[in-house]
């Protein structure tokens, strides 16, 4: 499953967004979406976690919950409108 991960605090690394996730179990890919013209965390990212059971776990367990110092947006991740 692809799942959103938003409102993240500036300082937040793909290593803590996986560590965080991983407490609900396999993490295969984590990105944190920057900006382009001077490489800064633009504030959300995506992961995917292959077992279903796991991400909505993780989804349940970490939506609205503080993460370094900011209440996470964690939902499934929608297809990019064409």
């Amino acid at each position: 499953m692809n799942i959103y991960a938003g409102n993240l605090s500036r300082d937040v690394t793909e290593d803590d967004l996986r560590t965080a996730f991983r407490a609900f179990g396999e993490v295969s890919f984590v990105n944190i979406v920057r900006n382009r013209l001077n490489n800064t965390s633009a504030g959300f990212g995506f992961l995917e976690m292959p077992v279903q059971l796991e991400a909505e776990a993780a989804i349940t367990g970490l939506h609205m919950k503080e993460f370094k110092g900011q209440p996470l947006t964690v939902n499934e991740a929608r297809p990019r409108p064409r």
